[in-house]
């Protein structure tokens, strides 16, 4: 017979359970963020696939300000597979070294760029499998460019949905799998594809990681944090 649970991991237990978000608080949640920005889209600028998935590989561990800043520059004289290859890695590198990690980032820009023309006719595919079999590229860049290119129901979680969706309740995890997993269970399906987008724009300007801006929160209501900020 299995011995029963210490009580207080029995009373922690409770408590993370209670800190959940009902169905319908979510769909509240959802409806409000979608009421204040009915068309959420990314902040960084592209105009193809390619474009996109390039300025996603160049993201990682940078903002997309700097991002932009870099592929303002870049994209007017090479944004295609075939351009980019041309530059070669040194040329590239010229574009992007006010980027961290330029030059992992290069080499993988060129490392993908070959893929693309060698299997995928000079296309960005549109499968995770396939996308993420390309250099640089990992399930959350998958996901941004499957949602935001394509129209995929996809969640790419990063810091700024991670917090959000601990720190309200809305699907609370470990790790950001678990908190991916998490959200495609409980989003109401016609917000799905808005989510990613609504989330990270609510982490990044609202649900700011060291101090968050509870009392302009369109959420507040909702929301299970237990230490909320009144307005300074």
């Amino acid at each position: 017979m299995n011995a029963k649970p210490p009580r207080k991991a029995v009373r922690k237990t409770a408590r993370a359970r209670a800190s959940k978000l009902r169905p319908d608080e979510i769909r509240e949640l959802f409806s409000r963020l979608a009421e204040l920005d009915p068309a959420p889209k990314t902040e960084l600028e592209y105009s193809t696939p390619f474009e996109l998935l390039v300025a996603v590989v160049l993201s990682a561990q940078a903002t997309d300000v700097g991002v932009n800043k870099a592929t303002r520059r870049l994209f007017p004289v090479a944004n295609t597979p075939a351009g980019i290859l041309a530059l070669g890695e040194d040329g590239l590198k010229h574009y992007i070294s006010s980027i961290g990690l330029f030059n992992a980032k290069a080499a993988n820009i060129i490392g993908l760029c070959r893929i693309l023309l060698e299997q995928h006719g000079g296309e960005v595919p549109r499968t995770r499998e396939a996308l993420e079999a390309l250099p640089g590229v990992g399930r959350k860049t998958a996901n941004v460019v499957l949602n935001t290119a394509f129209g995929e129901p996809t969640i790419a979680v990063d810091t700024h949905i991670f917090r959000v969706a601990n720190r309200t309740g809305l699907a609370p995890g470990k790790d950001v799998r678990a908190v991916e997993d998490g959200l495609l269970r409980v989003v109401p399906p016609e917000f799905l594809h808005g989510a990613h987008h609504w989330l990270i724009l609510h982490g990044r300007y609202t649900c700011k990681a060291r101090k968050p801006e509870c009392w302009r929160c369109a959420i507040r209501a909702l929301c299970r944090y237990p230490d909320k900020t009144e307005a300074p």
